[in-house]
């Protein structure tokens, strides 16, 4: 007798969920218990100090390693029936393999035939990623910006509807960056769910409309980018025309319950940015011209460092260390 295939029909508008999902090695706890919600139909980021967990949670979404406890649904189907779903799920997992003396169209038609898609569909992918002029050079002869480039395109040969890319901009130029990004966009307006682990904070926070952070295999964060930064407090950052104002206009900050720091020529001051304004009348009050008034809202990487135990330059520093247990 088959085992019966639970789908999601509670949570249509859901392309993957998870429910206590946890991977062990050992006695560590890779991920642990983590309970996915990611909506149909958006670019979701999925970010994380190195060591995560993000590549085997994104491997165990692909069938490619057994979770030691929990459930989860990917398009419907349960992440125990991969087989079920995996032909509606394109994907690029750590660096493409492909056969380094071929074209790059030559290996996409042999992927092509192996996956029995559309032969068609190999040159205009080819265009879709910036090689419609290089398909017949060799893959070893790629860059490796260009060889990531050949695995978006093999990730999306079936016309899945779900989308898993595992740092797709590693070693693009900037102008390469923009072309992906032009073309998660576009698929993603398309109706195309987009699950996109990268290093790359405020790519992230350029593409995506949905995030899930993760730190030491447990889920810190998932929600809306707009959500999560509109929580973030402000900064309001004020020049006086003479810097003997400084002080005094620090005390004006902090006297308004706006605590306030001196660097180098500027008052910073964390608050709404609404209260740059009536900032603006208490200097000229007090007789304080200011050259310049602006307000720096949270960043993703504010956010992002605020919620894991992570150092910046950690993670900055290293940016392609492959996962621990991946």
């Amino acid at each position: 007798m088959s085992t019966p295939d639970h789908t999601a029909s509670q949570a249509p508008d859901l392309a993957v969920t998870t429910t206590g999902l946890t991977k062990r090695y050992g006695h560590r706890a890779v991920v642990d218990s983590i309970d996915l919600e990611i909506p149909r139909g958006i670019i979701s980021g999925f970010v994380g100090p190195n060591g995560a967990g993000k590549t085997t949670t994104l491997r165990m979404l692909l069938g490619l390693v057994r979770p030691s406890a929990g459930t989860g649904e990917v398009l419907g189907h349960s992440i125990a029936h991969p087989a079920r779903y995996l032909s509606r799920v394109g994907s690029l997992i750590e660096a493409p393999a492909f056969y380094p003396g071929l074209s790059g169209r030559r290996n996409l038609e042999i992927l092509a035939a192996l996956g029995r898609h559309d032969m068609h569909r190999v040159d205009i992918l080819l265009g879709q990623v910036g090689l419609g002029d290089r398909g017949g050079d060799r893959f070893k002869n790629y860059s490796l910006g260009m060889k990531q480039r050949l695995g978006i395109a093999a990730a999306l040969l079936p016309s899945p509807d779900l989308l898993v890319l595992d740092e797709p901009t590693n070693g693009l130029d900037p102008a390469g960056i923009r072309e992906v990004r032009g073309l998660l966009r576009e698929l993603a307006d398309d109706g195309l769910t987009v699950l996109v682990s990268s290093h790359l904070l405020g790519e992230i926070q350029t593409i995506c409309d949905h995030l899930v952070v993760i730190d030491n295999g447990k889920l810190r964060f998932q929600g809306s980018i707009d959500g999560l930064l509109s929580a973030q407090t402000a900064e309001v950052v004020a020049v006086p025309e003479h810097a003997g104002d400084l002080q005094r206009l620090a005390e004006i900050c902090t006297q308004a319950g706006h605590t306030a720091r001196i660097d180098a020529d500027a008052v910073h001051a964390p608050a709404p940015e609404t209260w740059a304004p009536e900032l603006n009348r208490l200097a000229m009050q007090q007789g304080i011209t200011l050259a310049a008034l602006a307000v720096n809202r949270g960043t993703l990487e504010d956010a992002f460092f605020a919620m894991t135990d992570t150092d910046a330059h950690a993670i900055l520093a290293h940016p392609t260390t492959s996962e621990v247990a991946a």
